[in-house]
């Protein structure tokens, strides 16, 4: 079934006019509000984002405001979105757009890619959406809706199936509105063209959908399996002084993962080693202290892109060593109460409930 991309362009967009979702970001869509929401919106949920959306926007309002904040800042702000990588660009990436463009965001897809953060999916969202260029732009969510639509028998997670996924969106662009059009395949994909079993009954696009002639709708896109994702024991101390009134906490490395957060120190356990083994070795190579490694405080499952962990938090006490930051980017001994001026890893927002519930 041949594709009518002048059908596909009036159906769809004729269907946004009336139930385009309702989203912060579309009511001032400035490049830098839009450009914001479409870092926040990598790999998370709208209604994920929305809130820290908002906050951002209030705290941040403005490109200088963010390249001006210090990075801390800009992690407690983000914190509990996950992918910290996003902030950490966001932030680069505002100081290279006030520091070379004189505060004014790039307009183009080539300029748009040189900037920390932004890759082709977000260079022609940004591109489309706030400067109204001819962009084509590949989500999660628009990937499902081209393979249904073109019936698409490549898998869509690897090179050859993206590679066409890309044809497909710059072949199906129309002359004009190319900002809703992308913004209205996304929200067809995330309202509509789901995972697993579509709404076709709801479509705008039904009688236009290759796979659903055929259908198929509930078998494509295809993908090829992955494989299963390591896992690993970490062990993390909650070191106290002498006087059990002060707690040492550490900053991860900037170009690490997770980097510029806090955390409680520790790391991942060896085969055969125990938890106390683990912790007192991880913290005289990290910080170059002993401790005693007392009770388990709590323990904290979670899963990451590319592997989960099993933390366990364990108390400690301070024995020797001035602490030292060898393999962390610095360390600060702090109270209870100091420890939400900090941002921190969701794991280890875990660890500080633990503390003040035991406290409380």
């Amino acid at each position: 079934m041949p594709i009518d991309a002048d059908a596909l362009h009036e159906a769809l967009l004729r269907w946004y006019d009336a139930q385009a979702r309702d989203l912060p970001w579309r009511t001032r869509p400035e490049p830098y509000a839009v450009w914001i929401s479409e870092i926040m919106l990598q790999q998370t949920q709208v209604t994920t984002v929305t809130p820290y959306y908002e906050r951002w926007m209030a705290q941040f309002p403005t490109v200088e405001a963010l390249a001006a904040a210090p990075l801390e800042s800009v992690l407690k702000a983000w914190q509990g979105l996950g992918y910290y990588a996003r902030a950490r660009n966001l932030h680069r990436a505002a100081q290279q757009v006030v520091g070379e463009h004189g505060g004014t965001l790039p307009s183009t897809v080539a300029a748009l890619l040189k900037l920390p953060g932004i890759g082709r999916y977000t260079a022609g969202a940004i591109a489309s959406i706030a400067f109204g260029q001819r962009a084509a732009a590949l989500d999660g969510n628009l990937k499902r809706v081209f393979a249904r639509l073109t019936a698409l028998e490549e898998p869509i997670n690897r090179p050859t199936g993206e590679s066409a996924l890309w044809d497909i969106a710059e072949a199906l662009l129309p002359e004009e509105r190319v900002g809703d059009w992308n913004q209205a395949l996304m929200d067809l994909g995330a309202t509509i063209c789901i995972s697993g079993t579509p709404r076709c009954l709801l479509c705008p696009l039904r009688g236009l959908c290759e796979a659903q002639h055929e259908g198929r709708q509930d078998e494509i896109p295809y993908k090829v399996a992955r494989k299963p994702r390591p896992h690993y024991t970490v062990a993390a101390g909650v070191i106290w002084d002498a006087a059990r009134e002060k707690l040492l906490i550490a900053q991860r490395p900037e170009d690490k993962m997770l980097g510029g957060l806090w955390e409680f120190p520790g790391g991942k356990c060896e085969p055969g080693e125990s938890l106390a083994e683990c912790l007192q070795r991880e913290l005289r190579e990290e910080l170059a202290i002993e401790v005693e490694v007392g009770e388990e405080l709590v323990v904290v499952e979670h899963g990451y892109t590319h592997f989960s962990i099993t933390l366990h938090a364990l108390h400690c006490t301070h024995m020797a060593g001035e602490p030292t930051p060898l393999a962390v980017a610095d360390c600060r001994w702090v109270t209870l109460a100091e420890l939400d001026a900090f941002p921190w890893p969701r794991t280890d927002l875990q660890i500080i409930e633990a503390l003040k519930k035991e406290a409380s």
